[in-house]
């Protein structure tokens, strides 16, 4: 299980390095990651798996950079909702290109990866098809 771990640990580094680079935090970096859609506020804790009070501040910070903005849901004016800019949309496609580059992983294989990636989805309890 320390393998697991160890390339746990290699990989936030990696991320938090290049997020660095580009002048972002690693939960900003997570953030944008997810921003495909707009989402809710109420949910980004969950995705980020820290505290819903830290989530006001990164994102405050990722809104003042002119990366994201706040936007009412029209079904729900209650709910607020958290969209890239255009200006993040382009930060969001280089952060998920730093996955790509990850040491050790980036490297290997395509056939030895997919039987990774396999194998983690199966420790993890979910089906291929699911991610």
């Amino acid at each position: 299980m320390t393998k697991v771990a160890e390339l746990h640990d290699r990989v936030i580094a990696h991320f938090e390095g290049k997020a660095g680079e580009l002048g972002l935090t690693l939960p900003q970096a997570l953030l944008l990651r997810q921003l495909d859609s707009a989402i809710p506020m109420s949910e980004i804790a969950g995705k980020l798996h820290c505290d819903a009070s830290n989530v006001t501040g990164i994102v405050d910070r990722l809104e003042a950079r002119g990366l994201v903005e706040r936007r009412t849901r029209q079904d729900d004016r209650r709910v607020k909702e958290i969209v890239a800019t255009t200006q993040g949309e382009r930060m969001r496609n280089r952060v998920s290109a730093l996955l790509s580059e990850i040491p050790g992983l980036s490297q290997m294989p395509a056939d030895e990866l997919a039987t990774l990636l396999h194998l983690l989805s199966v420790a993890l309890g979910r089906l291929p098809e699911e991610e």
